[in-house]
């Protein structure tokens, strides 16, 4: 029999904001941040709208738009429970290999914008090398991606990941 450990609330919360602001940095907004670590710590991987606004001391309107703008990137979903009136948020399962396999239908879309670039720049300007400098990075990211995800299954089914 295995002993759950307790949580040190406190460390959790520093967690949550600590992990927010680095989501934020990263592009996605303040808020949208905070709702997704705090549904992320949660044991259950679920949180109802007012268990995140009395958790995060925000407003109703607040949790709504941060969770509709995280349900629209397929970071969340939501549930209801049978015979129930609350939501619940809940992260999505295989969340990281979602994004990143959402991430590289992306860089198709970059890789042809950024070769119309190179041609209307022209291949031999500064410019359009600087292009064709950031489509081939693309490229060898696209390239490398699946071989990357392959692996992350892989370790995963074996019970590394």
């Amino acid at each position: 029999m295995t002993r759950r450990s307790r949580r040190d609330e406190e460390a959790v919360g520093r967690f949550v904001e600590r992990f927010a602001v680095q989501l934020a940095d990263s592009g996605i907004p303040r808020m949208p941040a905070r709702v997704f670590a705090s549904v992320l710590v949660a044991d259950e991987g679920r949180r109802t709208a007012a268990e995140l606004a009395s958790l995060l001391q925000v407003s109703p309107a607040a949790i709504s738009g941060a969770v509709r703008y995280l349900m629209q990137v397929g970071l969340l979903a939501r549930e209801r429970e049978p015979a129930e009136r609350r939501d619940h948020y809940r992260v999505q399962p295989d969340v990281w290999y979602e994004s990143y396999t959402r991430r590289d239908q992306l860089l198709v879309r970059w890789l042809q914008s950024l070769q119309d670039g190179v041609e209307a720049l022209g291949p031999s300007t500064p410019a359009g090398q600087r292009l064709d400098e950031t489509r081939r990075f693309f490229a060898f990211i696209h390239a490398e991606l699946p071989r990357l995800m392959n692996k992350w299954r892989k370790l995963r089914a074996e019970g590394d990941g």
